[in-house]
């Protein structure tokens, strides 16, 4: 398979966007970093919340904002870490609520983590979304690093 610079989906309804995470989680491992941007009511959450569907994670998966992190352990695999870093003002900043030690152990999502969470992982996942008038979104998934290189691509795209 060519190496994939970047994905685009076209994501209709919050029921796709579950899709499109369940469909993504499918294909993540442990230590894995995902780094979300997109304006507020983007769809970042709502990501979120079919990627801890799909990796069996416990409880429901609803926005960090004032916790900062929230853990959802998976007795079938890896467990999400769901961070929220609007509120962080910088790297380091993030690098205070000693991510990096669970990083080994769950999958990382990081909403809006551009410019802040960078250094985490040297390979990541980076998802862009963009909210149209009619609520459809569009969802940019580009991979950094040859890990994400082996993704079914296709799978994805076709949620």
């Amino acid at each position: 398979m060519p190496s994939v610079t970047r994905l685009t989906v076209l994501v209709p309804t919050a029921d796709d966007m579950r899709r499109l995470g369940a469909a993504l989680a499918a294909q993540l491992r442990a230590g894995d970093l995902i780094i979300a941007t997109g304006d507020l009511g983007a769809g970042k959450t709502v990501l979120a919340q079919g990627i801890g569907q799909g990796l069996g994670g416990a409880g429901p998966v609803i926005s960090p904002t004032f916790g900062l992190v929230r853990l959802h352990p998976s007795p079938s695999g890896p467990g999400l870490a769901h961070v929220d870093a609007y509120r962080l003002g910088s790297a380091a900043e993030l690098d205070d609520l000693d991510i990096a030690a669970g990083l080994p152990d769950a999958v990382t999502y990081v909403e809006w983590g551009a410019g802040l969470a960078e250094g985490l992982n040297d390979e990541r996942l980076e998802v862009s979304i963009e909210r149209a008038a009619d609520d459809t979104r569009t969802v940019s998934l580009t991979p950094v690093g040859p890990r994400w290189q082996g993704l079914d691509w296709d799978e994805l795209e076709g949620c």
